[in-house]
C-alpha cells in the first residue's frame, strides 16, 4: 500500500494526517505543496482538490481531500491504535472537539493571531493589532471549552488518545509560539499538562515542521 499526502509540512492539517500515519506506524510519502508560493492554486494541485486546500491524499489511486475524511479513512483501514473511541459518548466528545478546532479555534489561533504575529511580522508587514484583539476572545474560549470537555483526561476524549488530540496538537504547537498563546496556555494547566503528553509522543516529534 502506498500513501501519499500532498501539502506543506508546515500545515497544521497536513501534520494531523501525518500524525495519524505515524501513530499507526505506517510509511507514507509527503509531496510538498507550498501555500506561500501559491502552489495550491496551480493546475497540478487543483486536479487533486479543486478548492485548492491542503492536504490532498492518495492511497493506491483512491483520492481524497478534507482532513477529517482522510483521517477517518486511515483509522478505519489501518491497525492499532484505534483513534476513534468505541464508546459512543467518547466518540461524540472527540467529534465535538474536532468541530471546535475546525469552526472556531483554527481561525482565531492560526489564521489570525499566529499569522499576524509570526508570518506578517517576519515578512516586515504591519501587524493587524485590531484583528488580533478581535480574535483573542474566541481563541481563549476555544481552549477553555476544550479543557472543560477534557475533564480529568489524560487525553481530550477520555482514557486513550484519539483524533481529537491529533486535531489540536499542531494548532497549539504554533499558538504557543506567540505571546497570546503562551498567556492562554499559562491559564490552562490541564491543557498544558495534556500538551506535555502529546508533545512527548513519537508521532508529534517526527512531524515537527521545518520553519525558517
Amino acid at each position: 500500500m502506498t500513501f501519499t499526502i500532498y501539502g506543506p509540512g508546515y500545515s497544521t492539517y497536513v501534520r494531523t494526517v501525518r500524525m495519524v500515519l505515524e501513530e499507526k506506524a505506517t510509511p507514507y510519502d509527503l509531496v510538498e505543496v507550498d501555500l506561500l508560493k501559491g502552489e495550491h492554486r496551480e493546475p497540478a494541485h487543483l486536479a487533486r482538490n479543486p478548492f485548492g486546500t491542503v492536504p490532498a491524499f492518495d492511497h493506491d489511486g483512491f483520492a481524497l481531500y478534507e482532513s477529517r475524511a482522510i483521517a477517518t479513512y486511515l483509522d478505519r483501514i489501518l491497525g492499532e491504535p484505534r483513534l476513534t473511541p468505541a464508546d459512543p459518548k467518547a466518540e461524540a466528545r472527540m467529534l465535538q472537539i474536532q468541530g471546535i478546532v475546525d469552526s472556531y479555534g483554527y481561525d482565531a489561533m492560526i489564521r489570525t493571531i499566529f499569522i499576524q504575529r509570526a508570518i506578517v511580522a517576519a515578512r516586515g508587514g504591519t501587524v493587524d493589532e485590531a484583528a488580533i484583539a478581535a480574535a483573542r476572545p474566541k481563541a481563549e474560549l476555544s481552549l477553555a471549552e476544550i479543557e472543560r470537555l477534557m475533564g480529568a483526561g489524560p487525553w481530550l476524549a477520555g482514557a486513550a488518545i484519539s483524533l481529537a488530540d491529533l486535531w489540536l496538537a499542531p494548532v497549539l504547537a504554533y499558538f504557543r509560539m506567540v505571546p497570546e498563546g503562551r498567556a492562554a496556555m499559562a491559564a490552562r494547566p490541564g491543557l498544558a499538562g495534556w500538551f506535555e503528553r502529546i508533545e512527548a509522543r513519537p508521532s508529534f516529534q517526527r512531524t515537527v515542521p521545518r520553519l525558517g
